[in-house]
């Protein structure tokens, strides 16, 4: 006798589009001939028996009798009045057999509160809930699925563990919440799955996991369950001294890089290098050349290698690509021991059209706006998130905190927060919609900032966002308190564009925009900036950096030398892309390895020691970062002399001052006067024009000492050699007399 009173409950089971399959599969009391009995259901299609096994005492066994030809059976057990834990003994007409716990005789992994702080945007564990987690639940082993989908239909979880049929494993949908969930006992890791979706207008989609940690190697598309729990971290010191620390005042000359072309492995097949290759090759390269910090292009997965990482399917899963998750912990974990911090490249402003990814998720614009004036990225072809929907919002900052915390990364550099900002971003009109009060900024995203800015700052002390904001927004880096966005810093895109047009011209035309070369300290201390010589300069016919050079072929070189000398002495932080380091002259192509065949000439091989020696002295001297937000670590000795094209300024720690003249034409000074603030004598510390960087040699090797000669405002002065496109760098020499200097300006 079948104990379900309407036989359409069946069907619905078997044809995908129950929303409750738990209510009908599992163990349930019924009535049986006026009595309380129990029953147990199961949906095996395949199957040929199915036997009930008390899993206590391994004898009490009850055959399901099998209610429709496709797989769904039921047993009444007329003997046993209370639940019990059982397991499924089935056999297949292929002669196979195995046995398994019920999936469906598990109560909700996914409490209510859980809930209730998803939908409220304030769950900023999310991802310890959704997903795939392998977890004891009840005292059994498996792996517990969620996902967020309000809008679909019914939803089951297929995977190579279910032959991807869609019927097997059907999802439960938890009340209101938009979430569904099923433990499944017995899954392992490395098993892959997808969340097949029929989605609100019918349409059957399979979807990769929006919270997966793993995903199997494009161009397949499924997620892999995975434990990122369980990495042994070694970095317990570097994490500690982290949440002490205050970045302004530390060094940061990061080295911006993609991992799937800084080299690869040409005889076999141009493959990638792994984490654990990158471990071994990148970072001992990073640190013997003085970088403070590896700054990753996204290494979140993708589909597409040519978007360079900056179309995400995978939120939360480094790409597999490179390796699994615990390769890449071990990756942050070898930098953290030699000392090296690391910065992601996050993309929190949009997201691809991949059926398989986050668009159109249920059927209906889930992560993003409906409306395509709002929703999507005409020029870029992917779509806005969402910022105002609470849950896509909570999705975000949790993502934000997964890779700090889980990863140990030092720090998110958010890609086009500038489109986030304004919704008129890159659109002309008509395909915008304004704002609630006429406006064209973007008061949800905004607010999503501000939000998430404030939660990083309260869970994750120490850690660097940056913005990659390239517009005048006021406050980027103040605090939301200060009615700004709440970024540690900005990239400073003013002075890169500023800095490359000037340097660009032949030294003869320099002299008509100078101003170029010096405006950047008229606004530097607005925002904490970081200066930046990125990927974007140096791809789509823009040259590599030692193409924009103007010049012969020294020139060119004295030129490079000269921009990043500048560069470093200039307040800010530094960043500078790959390859530039030794002067790779083709533009970046992520298809293949950077040009290390070029070390094997002279020149390349000066440019790189160059570099080196320029990394050393920045992070030796506190001069150059110690104050580099405060007014007091900068100060210009001359900034106005056009016709000569050479500025000479002072940096200064708490303690010492280093003293900057750069020149940027072909004319060496012999007896180049420069006003100084103090008496006594001058050693120069740091000149690019030193031979074994490729120079000419024009050097100072003595004493200069200060005379009472006014010059550039101060009442005393010295004279030195000046480097032909060079810069030289001066330290005053210490005092004999244990008495404090007098500052002589004039």
């Amino acid at each position: 006798m079948i104990a379900i009173k309407q036989l359409d409950e069946i069907f619905r089971i078997i044809s995908g589009e129950h929303t409750e399959p738990h209510d009908i599969l599992g163990m349930h009391e019924v009535m049986e001939n006026g009595e309380k009995v129990l029953a147990v259901r199961a949906f095996i299609p395949g199957a040929k028996t199915v036997t009930v096994i008390d899993a206590a005492s391994k004898k009490n066994r009850y055959p399901m009798e099998r209610l429709h030809v496709d797989g769904f059976f039921e047993a009444i057990i007329e003997d046993r009045k209370e639940w019990f834990r059982y397991c499924l003994a089935c056999s297949d007409y292929e002669g196979h057999s195995w046995r398994s716990y019920d999936p469906y005789a598990f109560p909700p992994v996914i409490s209510e509160y859980d809930r209730y702080l998803f939908g409220a945007g304030n769950h900023y564990r999310i991802y310890e809930k959704l997903g795939a987690h392998l977890m004891t639940f009840e005292g059994t082993r498996g792996v517990s699925f969620g996902v967020w989908a309000p809008n679909a239909k019914s939803i089951s979880v297929i995977g190579n563990f279910n032959n991807w049929d869609t019927r097997r494993h059907p999802m439960r949908l938890l009340g209101g919440s938009g979430i569904w969930e099923l433990f499944i006992p017995g899954l392992a890791a490395f098993d892959q799955y997808k969340f097949h979706v029929v989605q609100a207008d019918g349409r059957q989609v399979d979807k990769s996991d929006p919270y997966g940690f793993y995903a199997q190697v494009r161009p397949e598309t499924a997620s892999v369950i995975f434990p990122i729990n369980r990495y042994k971290w070694k970095d317990r010191r570097w994490m500690t001294a982290r949440k002490k620390a205050d970045v302004l005042a530390k060094p940061m000359n990061i080295y911006e890089v993609h991992l799937g072309s800084w080299m690869r492995v040409p005889e076999e097949e141009n493959r990638f290098l792994t984490y654990t290759e990158m471990a071994e090759k990148l970072i001992p390269y990073v640190k013997e050349m003085g970088f403070s910090h590896i700054e990753l292009m996204p290494i979140e997965e993708h589909p597409f290698d040519g978007s360079w990482g900056y179309q995400v399917t995978g939120y939360y899963a480094p790409t597999s690509r490179y390796g699994t998750p615990a390769e890449f912990q071990a990756f942050v974990d070898a930098c953290h021991e030699n000392n090296i911090g690391v910065i992601l490249d996050w993309v929190p402003a949009h997201f691809p059209k991949d059926d398989f990814g986050l668009g159109r998720f249920d059927g209906t614009a889930l992560y993003e706006h409906q409306d395509p004036r709002q929703g999507e990225h005409l020029q870029w072809g992917t779509y806005i998130f969402n910022y105002g929907r609470k849950e896509v919002s909570n999705f975000l900052i949790a993502n934000a905190l997964f890779w700090l915390l889980e990863y140990h990364v030092d720090g998110l550099r958010v890609d086009a927060v500038a489109s986030m900002l304004y919704l008129d971003f890159c659109k002309n009109e008509g395909e915008w919609t304004p704002n609630q009060y006429g406006g064209r900024e973007n008061l949800e995203a905004v607010e999503f900032i501000k939000h998430m800015n404030s939660m990083i700052a309260k869970e994750v002390p120490g850690a660097v966002m940056i913005a990659e904001e390239s517009t005048s927004w006021e406050g980027v880096t103040k605090s939301p308190e200060e009615n700004g966005l709440g970024f540690t810093m900005k990239w400073n895109m003013g002075w890169m564009n500023d800095f490359l047009f000037y340097i660009e011209k032949d030294p003869i035309y320099r002299k008509y925009h100078h101003n170029n070369l010096t405006f950047g300290m008229a606004y530097h201390y607005a925002e904490n900036f970081i200066l930046v010589l990125s990927h974007d300069e140096v791809v789509h016919e823009k040259s590599a950096m030692i193409g924009k050079m103007p010049g012969d072929l020294w020139q060119k070189y004295a030129n490079l030398r000269l921009s990043y000398g500048f560069m470093y002495g200039h307040p800010g932080k530094k960043l500078m892309f790959m390859g530039g380091e030794f002067a790779q002259f083709h533009e970046w192509d992520e298809k293949q390895s950077l040009d290390w065949h070029l070390l094997q000439y002279k020149d390349h091989q000066e440019m790189q020691a160059y570099v080196k020696a320029l990394n050393h002295f920045y992070l030796a001297e506190p001069a150059f970062w110690e104050q580099d937000q405060k007014g007091e670590g900068f100060q210009w000795i001359s900034c106005d002399d056009a016709a000569s094209s050479v500025v000479s300024f002072i940096r200064r720690s708490k303690d010492k001052e280093l003293y900057f003249i750069c020149n940027f034409t072909p004319k060496a000074y012999e007896d180049f006067r420069l006003g100084v603030p103090f008496a006594g004598g001058y050693k120069e510390v740091f000149n690019s024009d030193r031979e074994e960087f490729g120079g000419s040699g024009v050097v100072n090797t003595g004493t200069a000492v200060a005379k009472e000669i006014p010059q550039d405002g101060f009442a005393d002065s010295i004279v030195v050699r000046v480097p032909p496109l060079g810069m030289t760098v001066f330290a005053r020499e210490a005092e004999k007399k244990k008495t404090k200097a007098k500052n002589r300006k004039k």
